[in-house]
Protein backbone atom coordinates (compact mmCIF):
# COMPACT_ATOMS: atom_id res chain seq x y z
CA UNK A 1 0.00 0.00 0.00
CA UNK A 2 2.47 2.13 0.90
CA UNK A 3 4.34 1.68 -1.92
CA UNK A 4 0.98 2.57 -4.08
CA UNK A 5 1.13 5.88 -2.74
CA UNK A 6 4.42 6.95 -3.31
CA UNK A 7 3.93 5.96 -7.03
CA UNK A 8 1.17 7.93 -7.25
CA UNK A 9 2.93 11.09 -5.23
CA UNK A 10 5.80 10.45 -8.11
CA UNK A 11 3.10 10.86 -11.12
CA UNK A 12 1.46 13.24 -9.05
CA UNK A 13 4.53 15.55 -8.85
CA UNK A 14 5.27 15.07 -12.19
CA UNK A 15 1.78 16.70 -13.08
CA UNK A 16 2.08 19.62 -10.85
CA UNK A 17 6.07 19.76 -12.02
CA UNK A 18 4.66 20.29 -15.55
CA UNK A 19 1.98 22.35 -14.39
CA UNK A 20 4.34 25.41 -12.95
CA UNK A 21 6.50 25.05 -15.93
CA UNK A 22 3.39 25.80 -18.00
CA UNK A 23 2.44 28.73 -15.91
CA UNK A 24 5.93 30.14 -15.85
CA UNK A 25 5.91 29.84 -19.74
CA UNK A 26 2.57 31.22 -20.44
CA UNK A 27 3.65 34.07 -17.89
CA UNK A 28 6.81 34.96 -19.58
CA UNK A 29 5.73 34.82 -22.93
CA UNK A 30 3.02 37.15 -22.02
CA UNK A 31 5.93 39.29 -20.46
CA UNK A 32 8.20 38.90 -23.12
CA UNK A 33 6.61 37.52 -26.19
CA UNK A 34 5.70 41.08 -28.07
CA UNK A 35 9.71 41.36 -27.62
CA UNK A 36 10.98 38.33 -28.90
CA UNK A 37 9.09 38.65 -31.93
CA UNK A 38 10.20 41.89 -32.26
CA UNK A 39 14.07 40.79 -31.49
CA UNK A 40 13.79 37.38 -34.12
CA UNK A 41 12.67 40.00 -37.17
CA UNK A 42 15.42 42.08 -36.33
CA UNK A 43 18.14 39.36 -36.90
CA UNK A 44 20.55 39.27 -39.20
CA UNK A 45 23.07 36.97 -40.57
CA UNK A 46 25.20 36.38 -37.27
CA UNK A 47 24.80 32.84 -36.79
CA UNK A 48 26.58 33.83 -33.24
CA UNK A 49 24.54 36.22 -32.18
CA UNK A 50 21.06 34.38 -33.25
CA UNK A 51 22.34 31.12 -30.81
CA UNK A 52 22.96 33.64 -27.97
CA UNK A 53 19.20 34.55 -28.92
CA UNK A 54 17.84 31.39 -29.06
CA UNK A 55 19.71 30.78 -25.88
CA UNK A 56 17.99 33.63 -23.72
CA UNK A 57 14.38 33.26 -25.46
CA UNK A 58 14.26 29.60 -24.53
CA UNK A 59 15.98 30.43 -20.72
CA UNK A 60 13.78 33.58 -20.22
CA UNK A 61 10.59 31.35 -21.47
CA UNK A 62 11.80 27.85 -20.13
CA UNK A 63 10.69 25.67 -23.23
CA UNK A 64 13.08 25.16 -26.25
CA UNK A 65 9.76 23.56 -27.82
CA UNK A 66 8.21 27.24 -27.94
CA UNK A 67 11.42 28.64 -28.96
CA UNK A 68 11.35 26.47 -31.86
CA UNK A 69 7.74 26.21 -33.19
CA UNK A 70 8.42 30.03 -32.87
CA UNK A 71 11.13 29.99 -35.43
CA UNK A 72 9.68 27.56 -37.50
CA UNK A 73 7.09 30.24 -37.67
CA UNK A 74 9.43 32.85 -39.15
CA UNK A 75 10.57 30.27 -41.30
CA UNK A 76 7.08 29.77 -42.94
CA UNK A 77 6.92 33.43 -42.76
CA UNK A 78 9.87 33.79 -44.65
CA UNK A 79 11.49 36.15 -42.23
CA UNK A 80 14.19 33.86 -41.16
CA UNK A 81 17.28 32.29 -43.88
CA UNK A 82 18.48 28.71 -43.01
CA UNK A 83 20.96 30.04 -40.89
CA UNK A 84 19.40 32.59 -38.94
CA UNK A 85 16.77 29.35 -38.23
CA UNK A 86 19.04 26.67 -37.23
CA UNK A 87 20.79 28.70 -35.14
CA UNK A 88 18.07 30.01 -33.25
CA UNK A 89 17.44 26.11 -32.87
CA UNK A 90 21.01 25.67 -31.51
CA UNK A 91 20.72 28.28 -28.82
CA UNK A 92 17.79 26.95 -27.56
CA UNK A 93 19.01 23.49 -26.54
CA UNK A 94 21.59 25.61 -24.78
CA UNK A 95 19.38 27.40 -23.04
CA UNK A 96 16.70 24.69 -22.09
CA UNK A 97 19.69 24.00 -19.59
CA UNK A 98 18.71 26.29 -17.06
CA UNK A 99 15.57 24.16 -16.49
CA UNK A 100 18.32 21.25 -15.04
CA UNK A 101 19.84 23.79 -12.59
CA UNK A 102 16.05 24.96 -11.20
CA UNK A 103 15.55 21.20 -10.70
CA UNK A 104 18.62 20.95 -8.84
CA UNK A 105 18.10 24.03 -6.94
CA UNK A 106 15.44 21.74 -4.78
CA UNK A 107 18.44 19.65 -3.17
CA UNK A 108 18.83 22.42 -0.73
CA UNK A 109 17.12 23.85 2.22
CA UNK A 110 16.18 26.94 0.53
CA UNK A 111 13.78 25.36 -1.65
CA UNK A 112 10.82 25.85 0.79
CA UNK A 113 11.09 29.23 0.22
CA UNK A 114 11.77 28.74 -3.31
CA UNK A 115 7.96 27.23 -3.00
CA UNK A 116 6.50 30.33 -0.91
CA UNK A 117 7.03 32.25 -3.79
CA UNK A 118 3.93 30.64 -5.28
CA UNK A 119 1.95 32.79 -2.58
CA UNK A 120 3.05 35.74 -3.66
CA UNK A 121 1.85 35.08 -6.60
CA UNK A 122 -1.47 34.35 -6.19
CA UNK A 123 -1.76 37.33 -4.47
CA UNK A 124 -0.79 39.30 -7.52
CA UNK A 125 -3.25 37.87 -9.60
CA UNK A 126 -6.03 39.72 -7.64
CA UNK A 127 -4.39 43.09 -9.10
CA UNK A 128 -5.74 44.96 -12.07
CA UNK A 129 -2.35 45.40 -14.64
CA UNK A 130 -1.73 42.68 -17.24
CA UNK A 131 2.31 43.33 -15.84
CA UNK A 132 0.77 42.19 -12.47
CA UNK A 133 -0.98 39.21 -13.58
CA UNK A 134 1.67 38.06 -15.54
CA UNK A 135 4.58 38.39 -12.83
CA UNK A 136 1.93 36.30 -10.58
CA UNK A 137 1.33 33.92 -13.07
CA UNK A 138 5.07 33.05 -13.28
CA UNK A 139 5.41 33.66 -9.71
CA UNK A 140 2.59 30.32 -8.71
CA UNK A 141 4.40 28.72 -11.96
CA UNK A 142 7.84 28.74 -10.29
CA UNK A 143 6.45 27.86 -6.43
CA UNK A 144 4.51 24.86 -7.48
CA UNK A 145 7.08 23.81 -10.02
CA UNK A 146 9.21 22.92 -6.54
CA UNK A 147 6.61 21.81 -4.80
CA UNK A 148 6.03 18.94 -7.75
CA UNK A 149 9.92 18.48 -7.19
CA UNK A 150 9.53 17.76 -3.61
CA UNK A 151 6.65 15.49 -4.28
CA UNK A 152 9.17 13.52 -6.50
CA UNK A 153 11.82 13.71 -4.49
CA UNK A 154 9.78 12.32 -1.34
CA UNK A 155 8.87 9.28 -3.79
CA UNK A 156 12.54 8.78 -4.99
CA UNK A 157 13.50 8.63 -1.21
CA UNK A 158 11.13 5.89 -0.70
CA UNK A 159 14.11 2.51 -0.01
CA UNK A 160 11.36 0.45 -1.88
CA UNK A 161 10.66 2.74 -5.07
CA UNK A 162 14.69 3.21 -5.09
CA UNK A 163 15.09 -0.71 -4.97
CA UNK A 164 12.91 -0.87 -7.55
CA UNK A 165 14.56 1.90 -10.59
CA UNK A 166 17.97 0.96 -9.62
CA UNK A 167 17.00 -2.79 -10.59
CA UNK A 168 14.99 -1.64 -13.54
CA UNK A 169 17.81 0.20 -15.00
CA UNK A 170 20.39 -2.44 -13.98
CA UNK A 171 18.64 -5.05 -15.59
CA UNK A 172 18.60 -2.34 -18.97
CA UNK A 173 21.81 -1.40 -18.18
CA UNK A 174 22.02 -1.01 -22.02
CA UNK A 175 23.13 2.43 -23.01
CA UNK A 176 21.34 3.12 -26.46
CA UNK A 177 17.82 1.32 -25.26
CA UNK A 178 18.36 4.07 -22.17
CA UNK A 179 18.85 6.81 -24.58
CA UNK A 180 15.67 5.63 -26.52
CA UNK A 181 13.48 5.48 -23.66
CA UNK A 182 14.67 9.28 -22.28
CA UNK A 183 13.50 9.89 -26.21
CA UNK A 184 10.12 8.49 -26.08
CA UNK A 185 9.54 9.66 -22.62
CA UNK A 186 10.10 13.25 -23.54
CA UNK A 187 7.72 12.76 -26.76
CA UNK A 188 5.66 11.66 -24.75
CA UNK A 189 5.12 14.68 -22.19
CA UNK A 190 6.29 16.85 -24.78
CA UNK A 191 8.67 18.38 -22.60
CA UNK A 192 12.31 17.87 -21.97
CA UNK A 193 12.31 19.93 -18.85
CA UNK A 194 10.13 17.52 -17.34
CA UNK A 195 12.18 14.26 -18.05
CA UNK A 196 14.73 15.86 -16.94
CA UNK A 197 13.37 17.15 -14.09
CA UNK A 198 12.85 13.50 -13.16
CA UNK A 199 16.30 12.16 -13.60
CA UNK A 200 17.99 14.78 -12.14
CA UNK A 201 15.99 14.42 -8.86
CA UNK A 202 16.18 10.31 -9.19
CA UNK A 203 19.96 10.68 -9.57
CA UNK A 204 20.42 13.37 -6.24
CA UNK A 205 18.15 10.15 -4.49
CA UNK A 206 20.19 7.74 -6.22
CA UNK A 207 23.96 8.75 -6.70
CA UNK A 208 24.68 5.49 -8.16
CA UNK A 209 22.58 6.26 -11.20
CA UNK A 210 24.52 8.93 -12.48
CA UNK A 211 25.62 7.03 -15.37
CA UNK A 212 22.28 5.38 -16.60
CA UNK A 213 20.96 9.96 -15.92
CA UNK A 214 23.58 10.76 -18.54
CA UNK A 215 21.47 8.08 -21.33
CA UNK A 216 18.45 9.43 -20.44
CA UNK A 217 18.57 13.30 -20.61
CA UNK A 218 20.45 12.46 -23.91
CA UNK A 219 17.80 10.62 -24.92
CA UNK A 220 15.45 13.53 -24.05
CA UNK A 221 17.55 15.98 -25.91
CA UNK A 222 16.20 14.27 -29.18
CA UNK A 223 12.55 13.65 -27.65
CA UNK A 224 12.67 17.02 -27.46
CA UNK A 225 12.13 18.03 -30.98
CA UNK A 226 8.68 16.54 -31.23
CA UNK A 227 6.83 20.10 -30.60
CA UNK A 228 9.06 21.49 -33.52
CA UNK A 229 8.86 18.26 -35.89
CA UNK A 230 4.82 18.58 -36.12
CA UNK A 231 4.94 22.12 -36.48
CA UNK A 232 6.76 21.84 -39.45
CA UNK A 233 5.03 19.18 -40.84
CA UNK A 234 2.24 21.42 -42.43
CA UNK A 235 4.87 24.51 -43.03
CA UNK A 236 7.10 25.70 -45.74
CA UNK A 237 9.74 23.67 -47.35
CA UNK A 238 12.66 26.15 -46.09
CA UNK A 239 10.88 25.29 -42.23
CA UNK A 240 11.41 21.81 -42.81
CA UNK A 241 14.47 22.04 -44.14
CA UNK A 242 15.83 23.49 -40.73
CA UNK A 243 14.20 21.11 -38.33
CA UNK A 244 14.84 17.79 -40.34
CA UNK A 245 18.33 19.62 -40.19
CA UNK A 246 17.97 20.07 -36.36
CA UNK A 247 16.87 16.49 -35.61
CA UNK A 248 19.54 14.85 -37.84
CA UNK A 249 22.39 16.72 -36.19
CA UNK A 250 20.61 16.68 -33.31
CA UNK A 251 20.74 12.59 -33.36
CA UNK A 252 23.80 12.35 -34.91
CA UNK A 253 25.37 14.21 -31.68
CA UNK A 254 23.15 12.28 -29.18
CA UNK A 255 24.78 8.76 -30.42
CA UNK A 256 28.00 10.07 -30.74
CA UNK A 257 27.97 11.34 -27.06
CA UNK A 258 26.28 8.09 -26.54
CA UNK A 259 28.83 6.41 -27.37
CA UNK A 260 31.54 8.60 -26.03
CA UNK A 261 30.22 8.61 -22.42
CA UNK A 262 29.49 4.95 -22.59
CA UNK A 263 33.68 4.48 -23.16
CA UNK A 264 34.72 6.92 -20.98
CA UNK A 265 32.24 6.94 -18.26
CA UNK A 266 34.68 6.75 -15.45
CA UNK A 267 36.96 9.81 -16.72
CA UNK A 268 33.55 11.71 -17.18
CA UNK A 269 32.41 10.79 -13.96
CA UNK A 270 36.00 11.80 -12.33
CA UNK A 271 35.63 15.15 -14.17
CA UNK A 272 32.01 16.16 -12.83
CA UNK A 273 33.70 15.39 -9.55
CA UNK A 274 35.79 18.18 -9.16
CA UNK A 275 32.45 20.21 -10.01
CA UNK A 276 32.18 22.06 -5.73
CA UNK A 277 29.35 19.92 -5.15
CA UNK A 278 28.59 16.64 -3.43
CA UNK A 279 25.16 16.43 -5.10
CA UNK A 280 24.96 14.13 -7.72
CA UNK A 281 21.90 16.36 -9.39
CA UNK A 282 23.57 18.94 -10.01
CA UNK A 283 26.43 17.14 -11.30
CA UNK A 284 23.96 15.90 -13.99
CA UNK A 285 22.90 19.38 -14.52
CA UNK A 286 26.59 20.87 -15.56
CA UNK A 287 26.59 17.67 -17.82
CA UNK A 288 23.57 18.68 -19.86
CA UNK A 289 24.93 22.25 -20.35
CA UNK A 290 28.52 20.90 -21.08
CA UNK A 291 27.26 18.46 -23.75
CA UNK A 292 24.71 21.51 -25.47
CA UNK A 293 27.95 24.13 -25.21
CA UNK A 294 30.14 21.38 -26.82
CA UNK A 295 27.56 20.50 -29.43
CA UNK A 296 26.73 24.48 -30.23
CA UNK A 297 30.53 24.84 -30.77
CA UNK A 298 30.78 21.42 -32.92
CA UNK A 299 27.89 22.39 -35.63
CA UNK A 300 27.38 25.84 -35.81
CA UNK A 301 30.61 26.47 -38.32
CA UNK A 302 29.07 24.15 -40.00
CA UNK A 303 25.68 25.67 -40.99
CA UNK A 304 26.57 26.44 -44.83
CA UNK A 305 27.13 22.97 -45.55
CA UNK A 306 24.23 21.67 -43.67
CA UNK A 307 22.33 23.88 -45.53
CA UNK A 308 24.01 22.44 -49.08
CA UNK A 309 22.89 19.11 -47.68
CA UNK A 310 19.48 19.71 -46.69
CA UNK A 311 19.04 21.71 -50.00
CA UNK A 312 19.58 18.49 -51.68
CA UNK A 313 18.29 15.69 -49.44
CA UNK A 314 15.30 17.74 -48.76
CA UNK A 315 12.86 17.88 -51.74
CA UNK A 316 9.75 19.15 -52.29
CA UNK A 317 7.31 19.27 -55.07
CA UNK A 318 5.53 22.56 -53.57
CA UNK A 319 9.05 23.84 -54.07
CA UNK A 320 9.58 23.05 -57.51
CA UNK A 321 6.51 24.65 -58.54
CA UNK A 322 7.37 27.61 -57.51
CA UNK A 323 10.65 27.23 -59.63
CA UNK A 324 7.84 27.88 -62.17
CA UNK A 325 6.72 30.70 -61.14
CA UNK A 326 9.81 32.71 -62.14
CA UNK A 327 8.78 32.74 -66.05
CA UNK A 328 11.76 35.24 -67.36
CA UNK A 329 14.53 34.91 -65.54
CA UNK A 330 17.12 32.23 -66.46
CA UNK A 331 20.63 31.34 -65.44
CA UNK A 332 21.79 31.28 -69.61
CA UNK A 333 21.29 35.12 -69.72
CA UNK A 334 23.67 35.50 -67.02
CA UNK A 335 26.37 35.85 -69.76
CA UNK A 336 24.21 38.65 -71.55
CA UNK A 337 23.58 41.08 -68.51
CA UNK A 338 21.59 43.77 -70.34
CA UNK A 339 19.40 41.28 -71.75
CA UNK A 340 18.78 39.34 -68.10
CA UNK A 341 18.19 43.20 -66.04
CA UNK A 342 15.42 43.80 -68.67
CA UNK A 343 15.02 40.21 -67.35
CA UNK A 344 14.74 40.50 -63.97
CA UNK A 345 12.63 43.94 -63.99
CA UNK A 346 9.69 41.95 -65.72
CA UNK A 347 9.27 39.51 -62.78
CA UNK A 348 9.72 42.35 -60.35
CA UNK A 349 6.87 43.84 -61.89
CA UNK A 350 5.01 40.42 -61.62
CA UNK A 351 6.24 39.97 -57.60
CA UNK A 352 4.69 44.12 -57.03
CA UNK A 353 1.53 42.91 -58.51
CA UNK A 354 1.37 39.52 -56.11
CA UNK A 355 2.24 41.73 -52.96
CA UNK A 356 -0.62 44.16 -54.36
CA UNK A 357 -3.21 41.73 -54.85
CA UNK A 358 -2.63 40.61 -51.08
CA UNK A 359 -2.58 44.18 -49.64
CA UNK A 360 -5.57 45.21 -50.81
CA UNK A 361 -6.76 41.43 -50.07
CA UNK A 362 -6.02 41.83 -46.24
CA UNK A 363 -7.32 46.04 -46.55
CA UNK A 364 -10.72 44.36 -47.69
CA UNK A 365 -11.04 41.45 -45.01
CA UNK A 366 -10.40 44.28 -42.37
CA UNK A 367 -13.23 46.42 -43.88
CA UNK A 368 -15.89 44.03 -44.44
CA UNK A 369 -15.13 40.97 -41.61
CA UNK A 370 -14.50 38.82 -44.93
CA UNK A 371 -11.38 36.09 -44.21
CA UNK A 372 -12.02 33.07 -46.87
CA UNK A 373 -9.21 34.70 -48.78
CA UNK A 374 -6.71 33.94 -45.98
CA UNK A 375 -5.72 30.66 -47.07
CA UNK A 376 -4.84 32.11 -51.18
CA UNK A 377 -3.59 35.14 -49.38
CA UNK A 378 -1.06 32.94 -47.65
CA UNK A 379 -0.23 30.80 -50.34
CA UNK A 380 0.60 34.26 -52.28
CA UNK A 381 2.88 35.28 -49.57
CA UNK A 382 4.81 32.02 -49.97
CA UNK A 383 5.49 33.06 -53.81
CA UNK A 384 6.35 36.60 -53.06
CA UNK A 385 9.09 35.14 -49.99
CA UNK A 386 10.11 32.76 -53.13
CA UNK A 387 10.06 35.61 -55.28
CA UNK A 388 12.35 37.95 -53.12
CA UNK A 389 14.80 35.05 -51.79
CA UNK A 390 15.36 34.21 -56.19
CA UNK A 391 15.40 37.25 -57.24
CA UNK A 392 18.48 38.47 -54.66
CA UNK A 393 20.18 35.04 -55.49
CA UNK A 394 20.16 35.90 -59.36
CA UNK A 395 20.83 39.35 -58.75
CA UNK A 396 24.25 38.01 -56.90
CA UNK A 397 25.19 36.13 -59.72
CA UNK A 398 24.68 38.73 -62.08
CA UNK A 399 26.11 41.42 -60.87
CA UNK A 400 30.02 41.02 -60.86
CA UNK A 401 28.97 40.87 -65.26
CA UNK A 402 27.33 43.86 -65.01
CA UNK A 403 28.26 47.18 -66.36
CA UNK A 404 28.58 50.58 -64.56
CA UNK A 405 25.04 51.24 -65.64
CA UNK A 406 23.40 47.99 -65.52
CA UNK A 407 25.27 47.58 -61.79
CA UNK A 408 23.41 50.83 -60.58
CA UNK A 409 19.92 49.38 -61.79
CA UNK A 410 20.99 46.02 -59.96
CA UNK A 411 21.55 48.33 -56.93
CA UNK A 412 18.18 49.49 -57.08
CA UNK A 413 16.49 46.20 -57.73
CA UNK A 414 17.58 45.00 -54.41
CA UNK A 415 15.86 47.85 -52.61
CA UNK A 416 13.03 47.13 -54.84
CA UNK A 417 12.41 43.91 -53.89
CA UNK A 418 12.79 44.80 -50.09
CA UNK A 419 10.03 47.06 -50.36
CA UNK A 420 7.86 45.05 -52.05
CA UNK A 421 8.00 42.27 -49.68
CA UNK A 422 7.32 44.26 -46.95
CA UNK A 423 4.09 45.47 -48.90
CA UNK A 424 3.18 41.87 -48.92
CA UNK A 425 3.73 41.44 -44.97
CA UNK A 426 1.28 44.91 -44.44
CA UNK A 427 -0.97 42.08 -46.33
CA UNK A 428 -0.58 39.73 -43.95
CA UNK A 429 -0.49 42.29 -41.36
CA UNK A 430 -3.92 43.23 -42.29
CA UNK A 431 -5.27 39.12 -42.63
CA UNK A 432 -4.08 38.99 -39.22
CA UNK A 433 -6.13 41.86 -37.73
CA UNK A 434 -9.56 41.15 -39.83
CA UNK A 435 -8.93 37.75 -37.31
CA UNK A 436 -8.39 39.50 -34.58
CA UNK A 437 -11.47 41.84 -34.98
CA UNK A 438 -13.70 39.17 -35.80
CA UNK A 439 -12.37 37.06 -32.72
CA UNK A 440 -13.32 40.82 -30.74
CA UNK A 441 -16.62 40.64 -32.50
CA UNK A 442 -16.20 44.56 -33.52
CA UNK A 443 -16.10 46.08 -36.76
CA UNK A 444 -15.30 49.60 -38.59
CA UNK A 445 -18.32 52.45 -38.51
CA UNK A 446 -19.72 53.20 -42.19
CA UNK A 447 -17.43 56.19 -41.99
CA UNK A 448 -14.22 54.92 -41.43
CA UNK A 449 -15.13 52.36 -43.85
CA UNK A 450 -15.38 55.10 -46.64
CA UNK A 451 -12.15 56.68 -44.93
CA UNK A 452 -10.48 53.40 -45.44
CA UNK A 453 -11.93 52.96 -49.21
CA UNK A 454 -10.66 56.28 -50.15
CA UNK A 455 -7.51 56.04 -48.74
CA UNK A 456 -7.27 52.66 -50.84
CA UNK A 457 -8.03 54.31 -54.32
CA UNK A 458 -5.37 56.58 -53.59
CA UNK A 459 -2.83 53.49 -53.25
CA UNK A 460 -4.56 52.10 -55.89
CA UNK A 461 -3.15 55.00 -58.67
CA UNK A 462 0.32 54.86 -56.34
CA UNK A 463 0.57 51.46 -57.82
CA UNK A 464 -0.27 52.39 -60.84
CA UNK A 465 1.76 54.97 -61.07
CA UNK A 466 5.43 52.84 -59.41
CA UNK A 467 4.44 50.25 -61.87
CA UNK A 468 4.82 52.36 -64.63
CA UNK A 469 7.65 54.30 -63.35
CA UNK A 470 9.68 51.36 -62.85
CA UNK A 471 8.75 49.45 -66.04
CA UNK A 472 10.07 52.73 -67.75
CA UNK A 473 6.30 53.60 -69.40
CA UNK A 474 5.72 56.35 -67.28
CA UNK A 475 9.07 58.45 -66.14
CA UNK A 476 7.36 61.53 -65.84
CA UNK A 477 4.74 60.70 -63.20
CA UNK A 478 7.40 60.63 -60.40
CA UNK A 479 5.80 64.29 -59.90
CA UNK A 480 2.27 62.71 -59.51
CA UNK A 481 3.85 59.86 -57.29
CA UNK A 482 5.27 62.73 -55.19
CA UNK A 483 1.86 64.49 -54.64
CA UNK A 484 0.19 61.45 -54.17
CA UNK A 485 2.54 59.97 -51.40
CA UNK A 486 2.04 63.67 -49.87
CA UNK A 487 -1.48 63.17 -49.58
CA UNK A 488 -1.70 59.70 -48.00
CA UNK A 489 0.45 61.88 -45.05
CA UNK A 490 -2.37 64.56 -44.75
CA UNK A 491 -5.41 61.89 -44.84
CA UNK A 492 -3.87 60.10 -42.43
CA UNK A 493 -3.28 62.80 -39.82
CA UNK A 494 -7.02 64.26 -41.01
CA UNK A 495 -8.88 60.11 -40.29
CA UNK A 496 -6.93 59.73 -37.21
CA UNK A 497 -8.45 62.89 -36.26
CA UNK A 498 -11.87 61.90 -37.18
CA UNK A 499 -11.81 58.93 -35.63
CA UNK A 500 -11.14 60.35 -31.92
CA UNK A 501 -13.97 62.73 -32.55
CA UNK A 502 -16.13 60.24 -33.32
CA UNK A 503 -14.74 58.09 -30.20
CA UNK A 504 -15.54 61.86 -27.92
CA UNK A 505 -19.24 62.09 -29.49
CA UNK A 506 -19.51 58.13 -28.83
CA UNK A 507 -20.01 57.56 -32.42
CA UNK A 508 -17.39 54.89 -32.43
CA UNK A 509 -16.20 51.85 -30.49
CA UNK A 510 -12.79 52.93 -28.48
CA UNK A 511 -11.80 49.21 -28.81
CA UNK A 512 -11.40 49.81 -32.33
CA UNK A 513 -8.49 52.13 -31.54
CA UNK A 514 -5.49 49.88 -31.69
CA UNK A 515 -6.68 48.51 -34.98
CA UNK A 516 -7.96 52.13 -37.10
CA UNK A 517 -4.23 53.61 -35.42
CA UNK A 518 -2.43 50.42 -37.09
CA UNK A 519 -4.07 50.61 -40.27
CA UNK A 520 -3.67 53.61 -41.17
CA UNK A 521 0.24 53.38 -39.94
CA UNK A 522 0.87 50.75 -42.39
CA UNK A 523 -0.91 52.25 -44.74
CA UNK A 524 0.77 55.44 -44.82
CA UNK A 525 3.80 53.03 -44.87
CA UNK A 526 2.67 51.00 -48.00
CA UNK A 527 2.31 54.61 -49.85
CA UNK A 528 6.16 55.27 -48.70
CA UNK A 529 7.58 51.82 -49.96
CA UNK A 530 5.74 52.68 -53.84
CA UNK A 531 7.06 55.59 -53.81
CA UNK A 532 10.53 54.38 -53.06
CA UNK A 533 10.00 51.93 -56.01
CA UNK A 534 8.89 54.89 -58.11
CA UNK A 535 12.07 56.33 -57.46
CA UNK A 536 14.32 53.89 -57.43
CA UNK A 537 15.47 53.40 -60.85
CA UNK A 538 14.71 56.62 -62.11
CA UNK A 539 15.66 59.59 -59.26
CA UNK A 540 17.47 56.93 -57.03
CA UNK A 541 18.48 59.53 -54.47
CA UNK A 542 15.20 60.70 -54.17
CA UNK A 543 13.87 64.33 -54.47
CA UNK A 544 13.50 64.39 -50.25
CA UNK A 545 15.88 62.56 -47.66
CA UNK A 546 12.43 61.61 -46.21
CA UNK A 547 11.61 59.49 -48.47
CA UNK A 548 14.82 57.02 -47.90
CA UNK A 549 14.11 57.15 -44.27
CA UNK A 550 10.25 56.37 -44.22
CA UNK A 551 11.36 54.07 -46.52
CA UNK A 552 13.06 51.91 -44.00
CA UNK A 553 9.81 51.53 -41.45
Amino acid sequence: MEITKQIINLLVGLVVFVTGMNFMASGLKTCAGRSIRRLFKKIRDNRFASAAIGAGTTAIIQSSGATTVMVVGFLSAGALTFAQGLSLMLGAFVGTTVTGFLVALSSFSFSIFLMAVAFVGFILGFFKGENAKSIGEILVGFGILFFGLEAMKGAFSVPEIRTWIVNLLTSVDFPPLLMLFGAVLTMLTQSSSATNGIVIVMVASNPSLITSGFYLVLGATIGALMPTFLAAAKSSILAKRVTYSAILIRTIGAVLATVIVWIFSKQILNLLSSVPTDDFGIMLASFTIVYNLVFLAIFLPLLSPIEKLANHVFRDREDEHKRQALKHIDKNLLNTPSIAVLQVQKEIETMLGMARTNMFLGLRAMLTGDLSGAKILEEREDEIDYFNTAIAEYLIQLSPKANLEDETRIAAYYHVINDIERIGDHGVNFMDMAKAMSEEDISFSDTARSEFENYGLVLEEMFELAADIFMDRKPEGLKRLHDLEEETDRLKEVYENNHFNRIKHNECNNALSPFHSSLLTELERVADHLTNIGYSVQNPTGDEVKHTAEGSK
